[in-house]
């Protein structure tokens, strides 16, 4: 009996040991876990709560384990922004509890509305330096509506940051807005067909418009003329794509057959047009309780809107007057610039001066009418 206790207390013991040595070894193997040298070093971490910390650093490459978690909760807990993380010749624990010290220098940049995301991927590869065919697969990667998915706007972004980073920041801080304004604005969730819908009609009215207090009024006449099944005959529908700053002329408008043509085919266009503000996005929501069906630039540079097709033909008579006018002015200020410039030198300074300040004068007011 004594040798068989004493067995069971060996036995026990070793066991004992054994668990004992397990728990010291688990820190040293976790050092051994390599960190994953492939993800990305310059990353936007959202640290709004551990979920989005983790899932921050999931999307950019990083695997997380429980164990990485525990020790992001032992340190200081980083705050939401750009990181470049040192992943060289640390140890795993290092790496994941001092993910706070690794802050990243950020430069401004702008999304401005009306633009495609052609324009959007050259201005990022100039202005940070990165390789514009590899935005524009990243582009392709996160891409639901074609155009519009990401938001015209301000950003801030890491320096040292690559294409996927820029990109995958770019993309959720547009959905985090968009999530935002779905979660304000709708009772039930709208599906992405709805939402397709929407950026559509925004990215019209963004580019009829840059105007905030036209916005509404620009969307009651798309409502309008969509509910009374009409074309809705509108220039910017044919700005899209590579076509997105060029003049509609009259020979577009009878050559270009794709449904963008909006003068040939009824509804809206297949997809958005290019990027969006929000205020034209709350406009495409909420249009203008009106019956306006037609709207006309005003010499001023804003619309005038109406009901009537005759009111239309009135308000684009008045229009054209007021560019042949304006067309005709052009052409005596010219005229009168090209014979101040032939005239001879004056010896008399003072009327030199008086020639080159009205030179000034011309020269503004051509300007103001370009």
């Amino acid at each position: 009996m004594p040798k068989t206790i004493i067995a069971k207390e060996y036995i026990r013991i070793v066991r004992y040991i054994e668990i004992a040595l397990v728990i010291l070894l688990i820190p040293i193997l976790y050092n051994f876990l390599p960190i994953d040298e492939k993800a990305s070093e310059t990353l936007f971490i959202d640290a709004k709560n551990e979920n989005t910390l983790v899932q921050s650093l999931e999307n950019n490459g990083y695997s997380v384990t429980f164990v990485d978690k525990f020790m992001m909760q032992l340190s200081q807990t980083p705050t939401t922004g750009w990181y470049t993380l040192s992943n060289k010749d640390v140890t795993r624990y290092t790496f994941f509890s001092e993910l706070y010290k690794y802050e990243a220098k950020t430069m401004d940049i702008r999304v401005y509305a009306g633009e495609t995301h052609i324009e959007l991927i050259k201005r990022l590869a100039n202005d940070i330096k990165l390789d514009r065919d590899i935005l524009k697969t990243e582009y392709k990667i996160h891409s639901q509506f074609k155009e519009a998915d990401i938001f015209a706007g301000h950003y801030r972004v890491a320096r040292k940051a690559d294409e996927k980073a820029v990109m995958l920041y770019l993309f959720n801080e547009s959905q985090k807005i968009l999530d935002l304004f779905i979660e304000k604005t709708f009772h039930n969730k709208p599906d992405k067909f709805e939402i397709k819908v929407l950026l559509t009609i925004a990215s019209i009215i963004q580019k009829e418009s840059n105007a905030i207090e036209e916005m509404s009024s620009i969307s009651a006449v798309i409502y309008n003329r969509l509910n009374k099944n009409m074309r809705l005959q509108m220039d910017s529908t044919l700005n899209y794509g590579s076509y997105s700053h060029t003049i509609v002329t009259p020979e577009r408008i009878k050559s270009d057959t794709s449904y963008y043509n909006t003068y040939k085919h009824k509804g809206l266009p297949p997809s958005p047009l290019g990027t969006i503000s929000v205020n034209a996005l709350q406009a495409a929501m909420f249009p203008e309780k009106n019956k306006d069906l037609f709207f006309m630039l005003k010499p001023d540079g804003k619309h005038i809107f109406c009901e009537t097709y005759d009111t239309h033909l009135e308000n684009i008579r008045t229009f054209r007057t007021y560019q042949k006018k304006r067309e005709e002015e052009k052409e005596k200020l010219a005229k009168a610039l090209e014979e101040a410039k032939k005239c001879r030198m004056d010896t008399n300074e003072t009327n030199e001066t008086n020639r080159s300040k009205s030179i000034k004068v011309v020269k503004s007011r051509l300007k103001e009418l370009k």
